[in-house]
């Protein structure tokens, strides 16, 4: 086992020129602990389990060494990346496409459920280089005989413990035997324990095992404990989000039942939330993280398996409404704020039977947790967080050729909006959600159905939260 806290020049490490060439565009030029202690082994062609939590610069160790390797005249599948949610195939799908941007003929497609497979299936035909996709679609392609892994070199099990926490083992195995035996096999996790260990043991050969401390700096996240009885946990979060009122916060519970039961009393007390579970359909889900990070709504509330895979790359609050009974789950939950160079802050609440699991946490962290007294919590005058904005749907998308400039000029040349009054926009094949300053945007949207947009009329309506 390897622990490292060492960063280092990506020139050290044998990539070639247009490789460290593009790094260097991007900006990378130190090494992140991950990337220290994974590159090498997996610049090696041996197999690797790599413990590191979400924003630790995995996916550019692993897609490093995809790239290292791949042959491009080859136009077969020569990686596929298996992730556990299509918010975090995408994130991967799109980081790959930049570290490989050195080469324009390198093509990574993504295969994730919740979008018809018709067209993944024309894509498919049409070839690539590399593939990343969540397990359901991937067995999918493979009992269609529509994905053909004869060629594949790096097999990537991003997120192992959440693919199995999810109740994709089944699917996972299934992939894996179809893929060659001689294959490099790079399996990441940010929990270990050891059912999932001995589940996994099959799919790999004498791996190296690396593992950067899931531990956080103090200095930068803020983290306070808050006791009180089981029952008045919920009036709990309220209170908390009255106080601090955090541009935007992250929420979690340990249940769905719990999830959908805090959402209800946050919108009972005047403020905006949202919830994020397993049981919603792929469209909804989509909708709800677009809604958030657009900032249409402050506030989510989620279980750790439905929140995995998100990218949200300002959070000003983590609110623990449950003690997590696992400690490296607790650390990468208040590692979603403080990223980069801001200052985070994590709030937990704890009835007194969750004690223990706290005692866990300090030894973990090698030191005491900060206990405050909630009586001490006043409410802020103007109440809990508001939305900032609000997301308008438009029934157009890429394939009627609309990007995110043409909607930008239209509102701001057209319309006559400020830049500042429109926040962020996400086109997709046939649909795009515009975030548009909460005060303007009825209006707004009552001129724009009428205006032009690439010589043409579309439909829309606003997003309903909730």
């Amino acid at each position: 086992m390897t622990n490292t806290t060492s960063t280092t020049s990506f020139a050290s490490l044998p990539l070639s020129a247009p490789l460290l060439a593009n790094l260097e565009s991007l900006g990378y030029l130190q090494m992140t602990p991950i990337q220290a202690a994974s590159l090498p082994v997996i610049l090696g062609g041996q197999d690797l389990i790599a413990q590191a939590k979400t924003g630790s610069g995995k996916t550019a160790a692993f897609g490093l060494g995809i790239l290292h390797r791949l042959v491009v005249e080859n136009f077969a599948i020569q990686a596929l990346v298996v992730c556990p949610t299509r918010e975090l195939a995408d994130q991967v799908a799109n980081e790959l496409r930049r570290l490989a941007r050195q080469s324009e003929n390198v093509k990574v497609l993504t295969l994730c459920g919740g979008t018809p497979i018709g067209p993944q299936v024309a894509s498919l035909e049409h070839g690539a280089h590399i593939v990343v996709g969540t397990p359901g679609r991937i067995r999918d392609h493979l009992g269609r005989n529509s994905i053909d892994l004869r060629a594949l070199q790096t097999l990537v099990l991003d997120e192992a413990d959440r693919m199995t926490d999810m109740g994709f083992y089944d699917e996972i195995a299934n992939i894996v035997t179809a893929c060659p035996v001689g294959r490099q096999t790079l399996l990441f996790s940010a929990t270990y324990p050891d059912d999932i260990r001995t589940a996994t043991a099959a799919f790999l050969r004498q791996p190296a095992e690396v593992k950067v401390e899931a531990q956080h700096d103090a200095g930068r996240i803020e983290q306070r404990f808050y006791e009180m009885p089981a029952e008045a946990r919920n009036a709990a979060v309220v209170k908390l989000l009255q106080h601090f009122r955090p541009a935007s916060a992250l929420i979690f519970c340990n249940t769905k039942i719990h999830c959908r039961e805090l959402v209800a009393e946050i919108n009972r007390n005047g403020m905006d939330a949202l919830s994020l579970h397993g049981d919603l359909e792929q469209r909804d889900r989509d909708e709800i993280l677009i809604q958030f990070a657009n900032r249409s709504c402050p506030i989510l509330v989620a279980t750790d398996v439905a929140a995995r895979g998100l990218d949200i790359q300002s959070l000003a609050a983590v609110i623990n409404a449950d003690v997590s009974r696992d400690t490296e789950v607790h650390v990468h939950r208040i590692g979603r704020t403080g990223r980069v160079d801001e200052k985070g802050l994590a709030l937990n609440l704890c009835a007194p039977e969750e004690r223990k699991w706290v005692r866990l946490i300090e030894e973990y962290q090698g030191r005491p947790v900060a206990w405050y007294p909630l009586e001490e919590l006043a409410p802020h005058a103007e109440g809990g967080p508001k939305a900032a904005m609000r997301t308008l749907l438009i029934l157009g998308g890429k394939r009627d050729k609309l990007r995110p400039g043409d909607l930008l000029g239209a509102l701001t040349g057209d319309i006559g909006l400020a830049k500042e009054q429109v926040g962020k926009i996400n086109v997709f094949d046939t649909i795009t959600y515009v975030a548009l300053d909460r005060q303007i945007a009825s209006q707004t949207m009552t001129r724009l159905v009428n205006a032009n947009i690439k010589g043409k009329r579309f439909k829309m309506k606003f997003v309903s939260r909730g």
